[in-house]
């Protein structure tokens, strides 16, 4: 399932993180990638050692606690620290697919990425080029969102940032490990979560309600890993 979340983070906010990066300490992101995704990577990331990675990852943590919406459709176990990257003068990064297992950097702990995350911080006016390109079981999605909005996506899925040639492409990407690991289940409770709230709206004092957070609630008990 892909979802596009708004508003992660206020006007406020992402003013204050494109002003942070403007003139952070850039590294070729090469250095971070795989044998096979080294090949298709152009682009340039902040140390996951920065202290503005931890300064900024922390903001946008404590930002993903606090939306429902997140919440809902990740069912979040797991997540590793936001990392952040950089795309201008062409730079794309080719088809590929996420590595299934992470280590949290300065840890043992490792994270299956079960959900993949791209967070942006410069409008789609400020740069040409730049979609994230998502192949799922709907076809091809090209992600291209206003700064402060999320997009949640299957890290099963093949995707690719195209060429940037005007501008530069700033944002945030982690991965999540979900309570529920099967995409199909979780779309599934994100879908009966939206419903209940619904119902709850429209009639607080139903008796549905309390059935159907029954239902959801023995759904999540059965599905989810812990």
């Amino acid at each position: 399932m892909l979802d596009i979340i708004p508003e992660i983070l206020t006007a406020e906010q992402v003013a204050q993180c494109r002003h942070l990066l403007a003139n952070a300490a850039w590294q070729d992101g090469k250095t971070t990638a795989g044998h096979v995704a080294r090949q298709a990577k152009q682009n340039r990331q902040l140390a996951a050692d920065d202290p503005l990675t931890t300064q900024l990852g922390n903001l946008i943590l404590d930002a993903l606690v606090r939306n429902p919406r997140f919440m809902s459709a990740a069912l979040p176990l797991k997540v590793l620290p936001p990392r952040f990257n950089r795309y201008e003068n062409g730079g794309h990064y080719g088809n590929h697919i996420d590595g299934a297992v992470m280590n949290a950097p300065g840890s043992s702990q490792r994270i299956r990425t079960d959900l993949s995350a791209t967070l942006f911080f410069c409008d789609p006016d400020d740069y040409d080029g730049g979609e994230l390109v998502i192949e799922d079981t709907y076809g091809s999605q090209s992600i291209k969102l206003p700064a402060g909005h999320l997009v949640l996506y299957p890290g099963t899925s093949l995707h690719r940032v195209t060429p940037v040639t005007r501008g530069a492409r700033i944002a945030a990407f982690f991965w999540v490990q979900s309570l529920v690991r099967e995409d199909s289940q979780r779309s599934i409770l994100t879908s009966l979560d939206t419903a209940i709230q619904h119902v709850s709206a429209d009639t607080p004092d139903s008796d549905a309600v309390a059935r159907l957070t029954g239902v959801y609630h023995n759904l999540l008990r059965q599905w989810s890993e812990t």
